[in-house]
């Protein structure tokens, strides 16, 4: 798979590989990016690390993990890209790693696990990320902060806790990266539909888990044309894929590749956007107000210099995507509840200067 990636690109136009790069590397001052990775020896640290060292954007790559880093950083700084890969291993070297970084991503935690629930892997990962973000609050202020951990609907509410006791919260900075619910649902319609998955754009909005990710099949490009039982079938099924693939790696892991390639495709999209590119537009779980009553939601973003330029919030819904917002709320209410603990929502209500929808999205009467 890699190959073939590597063979399109040489032989078509760029534009359908964004961001990698061989030895036509250009440099100029908006390539010098440094991105940091947190949890860069584990299944999706390390294809993500191999996809982010390709990248023409980033000239400084840092890893860093409690173990097998230093390995890791040798294996790719082998790879014929001006990319520069540091590793640095432990907790004492992890302010080192994260120094000065405009992105720092954080594939870190426990990954699922058969017959585990996403609150089975909350009482885990709730304070490895914690941890992380305290500490890129210090050293990196700036930085942008993609979380992959799960569960991202309550894991994000935390590390803005954390951000906001320490008086750095910026919530145009910090990212749950639910990209890959866009590429499997992309996938499975080109599938079903016969063209290439290129084309295709499904938005997925809401949160990342089963009862909580909403494809919205009413507005992807090009149109879908299926039955609305195919509708419901495929709905399903990209609700269900990360339990798919658990269940097919039979105890030996979850989705890793697959993620890796997300991280990699919202990195590089951060990254277009911290170089100045406009109209860069990708889906992110953040903290937002574009859903009453509720303080973090999936939409689509404009990302630019400073992370999110403008929440494009909801937008329209048919009565059966409608109705999946509606049974997603309670769910992500109680998920929040969970991040925030017992704090009040005040520290939000004036955050939003220059991110908010012209429209809060309310349901139809």
């Amino acid at each position: 798979m890699i190959i073939s990636a590597f063979t399109k690109f040489r032989t078509s136009k760029p534009t359908q590989i964004p961001g990698l790069c061989f030895r036509t590397f250009n440099t100029s001052p908006q390539n010098n990016f440094h991105v940091a990775v947190l949890g860069a020896s584990g299944g999706i640290g390390q294809p993500l690390g191999m996809l982010l060292k390709v990248n023409r954007l980033i000239s400084k790559l840092t890893l860093y993990d409690l173990q097998h880093t230093m390995g890791v950083a040798a294996d790719l700084s082998h790879i014929e890209t001006p990319a520069k890969v540091k590793g640095f291993v432990g907790k004492d070297k992890l302010c080192e790693a994260i120094e000065c970084a405009n992105i720092v991503v954080i594939p870190a935690g426990l990954p699922r696990k058969p017959g585990m629930t996403r609150d089975d892997l909350f009482n885990k990962n709730a304070s490895v990320v914690r941890d992380l973000v305290a500490c890129v609050a210090d050293t990196a202020p700036k930085a942008l902060i993609g979380i992959i951990t799960n569960p991202i609907n309550a894991v994000i509410p935390i590390a803005c806790e954390v951000l906001k006791k320490k008086c750095k919260l910026d919530p145009r900075r910090v990212f749950g990266i639910t990209t890959l619910d866009i590429v499997r649902a992309n996938t499975f319609v080109a599938s079903l539909s016969g063209v290439s998955p290129l084309e295709v754009n499904v938005p997925v909005i809401g949160g990342h888990s089963p009862e909580t990710i909403i494809p919205v099949f009413s507005r992807a490009t090009p149109g879908v044309k299926v039955s609305e039982d195919k509708v419901k079938t495929l709905t399903k099924r990209i609700k269900e894929a990360g339990t798919e693939v658990v269940k097919a790696k039979a105890g030996t892991g979850s989705a890793t590749l697959s993620m890796a390639y997300a991280a990699a495709r919202f990195t590089n999209s951060l990254l277009r956007g911290l170089a100045g590119e406009k109209n860069v537009v990708e889906s992110s779980y953040v903290q937002s107000d574009v859903v009453c009553d509720i303080s973090y939601f999936a939409t689509p973003l404009v990302l630019g210099k400073n992370g999110i330029e403008k929440n494009l919030g909801v937008g329209k819904l048919n009565k059966f995507e409608e109705d999946l917002v509606r049974k997603a709320l309670p769910v992500l209410k109680k998920n929040i509840a969970t991040g925030c603990k017992s704090e009040s929502r005040y520290w939000f209500r004036h955050t939003f200067n220059g991110l908010r929808c012209r429209k809060i999205y309310k349901f139809p009467s």
